[in-house]
């Protein structure tokens, strides 16, 4: 049976686990750019200057089962594009969690008044991300060849999305 999840604004309840989800897929080295790890002061920090933070719940043990962070992707002239970042725990995947997070995300985001979703370096290795982002109507936008290193050292192709809001 598929487990039921909410989702909200980040509160500080929800710090620990917001950070220590975030740092387990820093850890793993193969999906996001970051490579230094948050500690109490920088996750609070780090959190709260997102546009916003949202975090994926499961109802029935209360448990963070996923993450999000949304912010603007440039200023000024670009300021209305968008950016975000995604985390699902281990012990939830395959539970469409992130598919609810970018879905969430996606209405944040037009109700924060901007009008494109942007993904800068959605890692080519990554295909349950691709397979998400194809199946809700992102647009790639080519290829960075060697744009990520792995935690292996090595370098993989990156391939930037968008979506208009």
């Amino acid at each position: 049976m598929t487990a039921k999840f909410s989702i909200q604004s980040l509160e500080s309840a929800d710090l620990q686990a917001a950070m220590e989800l975030w740092n387990s897929i820093v850890r793993a080295g193969r999906a996001f750019p970051q490579d230094e790890e948050l500690d109490e002061k920088s996750a609070q920090n780090f959190f709260a200057a997102q546009t916003f933070t949202g975090i994926a719940r499961c109802i029935a043990s209360g448990a963070v089962a996923g993450l999000y962070i949304l912010h603007p992707n440039n200023v000024g002239r670009c300021g209305h594009i968008c950016n975000a970042s995604y985390a699902v725990a281990d012990n939830f995947r395959g539970q469409h969690v992130g598919e609810m997070l970018v879905k969430n995300c996606m209405e944040q985001a037009r109700r924060a008044g901007f009008r494109i979703l942007q993904f800068n370096a959605v890692v080519k290795s990554n295909q349950p991300a691709l397979n998400l982002y194809r199946k809700l109507g992102f647009t790639q936008l080519g290829v960075i060849p060697g744009g990520f290193r792995n935690i292996e050292g090595v370098y993989e192709d990156i391939i930037p999305h968008y979506i208009e809001l």
